[in-house]
């Protein structure tokens, strides 16, 4: 069995963009493609699992969020990096959906599909959402980053951090995971 690591998309591997529509509003956030290249390196596979309630709020297409994914694919590959898989979530909050963070599915269908050991494996985000699909799936840590809006969700949910681990940013995130225990 193969671990992983699963991302969140805004805030987390790019610049937080309130609903990002356009390939050329992508923009990595600084150190995301090495510590997303280490994090290969070392076995991992990489995943992306994004809501994109924009969608189902009719504020912009499907076709546009896989544009702004396929430049950000693009971005990241010139760096040495490769998604095993691009989840996203179109529904609005109030729709049904069995994917939209927290809820586990895209999480449990990535065990499934690739043969993932979930409880050594990551879910990295700046949303408390993030991390409760971590949590609801059963993976190894929830690590919440400080970009996006990560610094004012660990300032406003202090009791509700759990046992998930807080730190500056992508990079950081991937040194704690990679250090030798």
């Amino acid at each position: 069995m193969s671990r992983a690591v699963f991302l969140d998309r805004d805030g987390t591997l790019i610049e937080e963009r309130e609903y990002l529509s356009r390939p050329e509003g992508v923009a990595p956030l600084p150190g995301a493609g090495p510590a997303l290249r280490s994090l290969r390196e070392a076995g991992f596979k990489l995943f992306v699992v994004s809501n994109q309630s924009g969608v189902g709020r009719g504020y912009f297409s499907l076709e546009d969020v896989v544009r702004v994914n396929e430049r950000m694919t693009e971005m990241f590959a010139a760096e040495g990096v490769r998604f095993d898989k691009i989840y996203i979530a179109p529904e609005a909050p109030d729709q049904p959906s069995r994917g939209r963070k927290p809820a586990p599915g895209f999480l449990l269908e990535a065990r499934d599909q690739f043969s993932l050991d979930l409880p050594a494996s990551y879910v990295i985000g700046d949303k408390l959402s993030d991390l409760e699909c971590g949590w609801n799936a059963g993976a190894g840590r929830s690590i919440l980053v400080r970009t996006g809006f990560g610094k004012k969700v660990e300032e406003a949910n202090q009791g509700r951090l759990g046992a998930a681990l807080v730190v500056d940013d992508l990079a950081a995130a991937a040194r704690w995971i990679l250090q030798p225990t």
